[in-house]
């Protein structure tokens, strides 16, 4: 029975804990809207449910759609070191060089953005609510990942190296113990983006350099932790958990000196940047004048579907958490 008990908690945990975590993506989503302009922070602010509650669909959508993983990460290491120049930063480029599947393989995550950049601006451009909403709200998502070191690692749970569960440690934990009471979000206000793509490259090639980091500092924390210090036991939703203890994860965090508050700071500031300078290219249409349909009827069916999937479990393709 008490082994029972030290194995499904990790299971849960898991489900539970997907790239910057539920609590962690919601959070950014909302801080987000704050830092955009009067012409736009209006129509944000009024759908910031909206946007805070739909963060994390791109999570869901990996228990129901095999091609959505490699959306989230890429695997740098894959391709040299760093700065990793023998990868193009050009989508075509990259794909002569390396073929689709193999860029699949190991991820697309700053392609991606660029992607869903292309189709926020044009919904902008034809002044559609559901659109724009469900855009931002996933582009948001996929943006915070690119901030995530672990996003830009092979070994993106430390499953090379012994330390299996550090990717939802470091991005889920850490956040939903700090966040609240500890940590500031006041940024300023969001840019326009000359090079979009290039500004995005920036930002995960500093994702890159801390990977090391992230990892190193757990494992040399560990080595002056007793088992039962490292971690503990927990209630969560009515069901005890075994995660990392509240003593752990603060000494982990202040090794790091706060890099985990700074990524979501930053992750704040891309992703209204990234809202601000699509609306710009989009020729800054009158955002007051847009219909009040929110979620279209073909949104809503995948939502339902993406619920159900994700309640099911099973996540089709690679497992990062």
């Amino acid at each position: 029975m008490k082994r029972l008990i030290l194995l499904l908690p990790m299971a849960f945990l898991a489900m539970d804990a997907s790239c910057w975590g539920f609590f962690a993506h919601k959070k950014i989503n909302s801080h987000a809207v704050f830092l955009l302009p009067p012409e736009m922070i209006a129509f944000y602010k009024a759908n910031i449910d909206y946007l805070a509650e739909h963060a994390v669909d791109p999570d869901k959508r990996r228990y129901a759609v095999a091609e959505e993983g490699p959306r989230h990460y890429i695997d740098l290491d894959h391709y040299g070191a760093y700065p990793f120049d023998a990868l193009p930063r050009s989508w075509k480029e990259a794909v002569v060089k390396y073929s689709d599947d193999s860029l699949q393989e190991h991820g697309i995550v700053p392609w991606w953005i660029e992607t869903m950049m292309y189709r926020l601006t044009k919904a902008f451009q034809q002044k559609e609510t559901a659109k724009i909403l469900k855009l931002s709200a996933e582009l948001g998502h996929y943006i915070a990942d690119a901030h995530v070191p672990l996003h830009t690692s092979s070994n993106h749970n430390g499953q090379k190296t012994g330390q299996l569960g550090i990717h939802g440690f470091w991005e889920s934990r850490i956040p939903e113990l700090l966040a609240d009471k500890e940590w500031d979000f006041f940024i300023g206000r969001a840019v326009y983006l000359n090079d979009p793509a290039a500004f995005i490259w920036s930002r995960v090639l500093e994702s890159a350099a801390a990977a090391d980091t992230v990892l190193r500092y757990e494992a040399e924390l560990t080595l002056h932790f007793a088992i039962d210090q490292k971690y503990a036991f927990e209630n969560r939703n009515g069901t005890t958990i075994r995660q990392y203890s509240s003593a752990f994860a603060r000494a982990y965090n202040t090794m790091l000196q706060g890099m985990v508050e700074r990524r979501m700071r930053q992750s704040i500031f891309a992703i209204a940047s990234c809202w601000y300078t699509a609306w710009v290219n989009a020729g800054q249409p009158d955002l007051k004048g847009l219909n009040r349909e929110t979620v279209s009827k073909e949104d809503q069916e995948e939502f339902d579907q993406l619920n159900a999937a994700w309640r099911s479990g099973n996540i089709k393709g690679r497992i990062h958490e």
